[in-house]
């Protein structure tokens, strides 16, 4: 693989240069307090995370495919190091921890190294969007968990949700109401803003808004916390203290996080990447990721990862490049260069504010309420994958994220979608039965549909729907398997019985449809036989004509006709929208009025674009039907009938040519109803019947068409 430094700056339209320019200084402003606190979380002076917000997010940019993700100190890897010196008995900011937190962020980047080499980007594409949506909801709402205590005026959470529940009912016994004040006011001035001037940079008034209300109010000496102020001077390079820490403990930890991040990380730039439209090297990333770590180790900062917050933001004000991080990191060097006064006199609530309102835009809220319209199923592991981070953490969330995604694979293979097929009058394929009500089944002949591969969870059920479909009368069985690509040695031996079976009882049974290679593998699992027996055909047609069953076919229409009526009487259409209609119907329902006459001004359309109208023939005419979509009899019949009612659109200069266009249509109809008396004798009847009830519903619904119609008819006869 090629490798390309700065890939989103390839080609660069500096159009957006401006954008980009203005997001990276409301990111590198927001980095303040983000770094800082979560330096302190992961065990090392609050100075740090701004070391942290420079180099790293630097490297990051140097590598990263992403358009948008901006890198820096961030909650889930600050907490696990944080952790791991509490249990190591190492104090936060001691001198132990200040050799164990950037060595941990050494090993996490190797470990992030290897996993590059290794190609365990793949792992993504195991985890679907329900499982992402909710690992990125329950990551978002622990962070808010985290965050509250600062605007109560105490200092901000770790752990689980459990632990920081406790935190911040312990945090309620004193609040600081002026703190409060301040960070839900700012909260709403921020979702306010959004609302109304969603381009305006609110975050960086409100920060300016907290230095004033600290320069001119003194609210610090009313109990609201400042940031720490900091010292100027860019970060210096470190080298890694091996001889001081316990090399076990470091890589065992450094595995931890690095597998956290790759996660996190992959998995929210994956979804940020969906939302925009936008591709990316996941690969790539997990090396970025790897530069960005090791650099963070070089100025002795903790493990540094993808941070949703900032990439929130930085969605919102446009950014389109990796050109963001670089001015994020640049405007903090310059920062830390000699401009760090201001840092002291920042409110906490304040800019605790700024965070917790970016991270309320990651919360996948309008994802959860879309699956649980749509597919509980999906809307359940959502909801587990959120639970998961929020109780076990970060860890424990990614595996049961992976195991909840390995889980829907299993259950929607061993559950797939599947269908008894039969005929639509005057139209060559086979329809499911149950989803059309005008496709009725070939008399003694089943068609099944299985759309999974064949293995070991679901040939089980691919044998009770073929026994539970049985008859009496029942002589031929037919497996369209066209959408199976493989089977497994329990699957294969499975189709051997099921064949054995039929024949005992006298039934055919056939494979179509499949691909060749479907043939290689029944070959390799000692079923060939069945293509010597003659139980595998190409198409469900020749499976149909070796087992004798010619055309016109032998429907059973007395019971599909019950079955229509069924369907009929739970559907919700107004009665004078009732119709005859096949795919229109069963495709747009109460729509489907509207949906008939976009249909038909459509080939009106075309035929306004033909340059010579007396050349169309009636094959022509069926060309032009076909363009349109692949049409049923019945739809076709009522789609030329509204034709005639539109004929006068045409313009003036193609007026003469109504007359040919008209046969044509006429001519068109007839064959229809000629076909249907070849192939379906019974259902002519009620051909003509619909064509009875459609005059009385066009006379309802463009009653001025039919007029003009039925003038047109009678000058022209």
């Amino acid at each position: 693989m090629k490798l390309t430094l700065f890939p989103t700056l390839k080609n660069y339209n500096l159009n957006h240069l401006p954008r980009d320019i203005f997001s990276g200084i409301i990111i590198a402003a927001v980095s303040i307090p983000i770094s800082m606190g979560y330096a302190q979380i992961s065990g090392i002076p609050a100075i740090y995370g701004l070391y942290g917000s420079v180099f790293p997010i630097l490297f990051f940019a140097l590598f990263s495919t992403s358009k948008q993700f901006i890198f820096g100190v961030d909650a889930a890897p600050a907490a696990i190091v944080g952790s791991a010196l509490a249990s190591l008995g190492i104090a936060a900011e001691s001198a132990d921890a200040l050799y164990y937190v950037p060595m941990i962020a050494l090993f996490a980047g190797l470990w992030l190294l290897l996993f590059y080499f290794l190609h365990a980007d793949r792992m993504v594409d195991f985890i679907s969007t329900p499982v992402m949506g909710g690992f990125i909801s329950g990551i978002s709402l622990t962070i808010i968990c985290m965050q509250i205590p600062k605007l109560l005026g105490g200092s901000a959470g770790s752990g689980e949700i459990i632990e920081l529940l406790q935190h911040i009912f312990l945090t309620c016994r004193n609040i600081n109401w002026l703190s409060l004040g301040l960070g839900i006011g700012a909260l709403l001035l921020i979702r306010l803003s959004k609302k109304i001037f969603p381009k305006f940079p609110v975050a960086v008034m409100i920060m300016a808004l907290g230095v004033l209300c600290t320069v001119f109010f003194h609210i610090d000496q009313h109990g609201v916390i400042l940031l720490q102020s900091v010292e100027p001077g860019l970060p210096t390079f470190v080298l890694p203290h091996f001889g001081q820490v316990q090399l076990t403990q470091v890589i065992g930890r450094g595995l931890m996080v690095a597998v956290v991040i790759m996660a996190e990380t992959l998995l929210a730039e994956n979804n940020f990447a969906f939302k925009n439209d936008y591709k990316l090297n996941d690969r790539q990333e997990i090396l970025a990721c790897a530069a960005g770590n090791i650099s963070a180790a070089f100025v002795g900062c903790c493990p540094v990862n993808g941070s949703i917050s900032r990439t929130s933001m930085n969605e919102q004000y446009g950014g389109s490049s990796q050109a963001v991080s670089l001015t994020a990191g640049i405007v903090m060097a310059v920062l830390l260069s000699g401009f760090t006064g201001f840092i002291g006199y920042l409110p906490v609530p304040v800019l605790t504010a700024i965070v917790i309102s970016a991270l309320m835009d990651v919360v996948e809220v309008h994802l959860a309420v879309r699956l649980y319209k749509v597919s509980r199923n999906e809307f359940y592991i959502f909801m587990a994958a959120c639970i998961s981070v929020l109780f076990l953490g970060t860890i424990y969330g990614v595996v049961i994220g992976i195991l909840l995604s390995f889980t829907a694979v299993i259950l929607k293979a061993t559950n797939p979608p599947r269908s008894f097929r039969g005929i639509i009058p005057g139209k060559e394929a086979y329809y499911d039965l149950k989803r059309n009500p005008h496709a009725y089944p070939i008399r003694h002949v089943v068609i099944y549909r299985f759309s999974e591969n064949l293995f070991f969870a679901n040939i089980k059920i691919f044998q009770e729907d073929l026994e539970n479909s049985l008859k009496d009368d029942t002589q031929v069985v037919i497996v369209d398997a066209a959408s199976v690509n493989s089977i497994d040695i329990t699957a294969a031996d499975r189709l051997e019985s099921i064949a054995a079976n039929m024949q005992k009882r006298g039934i055919r049974f056939y494979i179509t449809e499949h691909a060749s290679t479907l043939n290689d593998q029944m070959r390799a699992l000692g079923i060939g036989h069945l293509i010597k027996d003659g139980c595998v055909r190409r198409t469900i047609l020749a499976a149909l004509n070796d087992a004798g069953i010619q055309k016109p076919y032998d429907l059973e229409i007395p019971e599909a006709v019950k079955k229509l009526a069924e369907l009929r009487s739970q559907a919700h259409l107004p009665a004078e929208e009732e119709n005859t209609l096949e795919e229109f119907a069963w495709a747009f329902g109460n729509d489907t009025v509207e949906e008939l006459e976009k249909a038909t001004h459509q080939i009106i359309e075309h035929l306004h674009q033909m340059p010579d109208v007396e050349r169309l023939s009636a094959e022509g005419l069926q060309q032009l039907l076909d363009n349109w979509h692949s049409l049923g009899a019945l739809d076709e019949d009522e789609i030329l009938r509204r034709i005639e009612l539109h004929i006068d659109e045409l313009p003036l200069e193609l007026h003469k040519d109504h007359r040919h266009i008209l046969d044509l249509i006429e001519k068109r109809r007839t064959r229809i109803h000629e076909k249907m008396l070849e192939e379906h004798p019974e259902l002519a009847a009620r051909l003509e019947q619909n064509r009875k009830r459609l005059e009385e519903r066009l006379e309802k619904q463009n009653p001025e068409a039919m007029r003009k119609w039925k003038e047109w008819k009678k000058r022209e006869h």
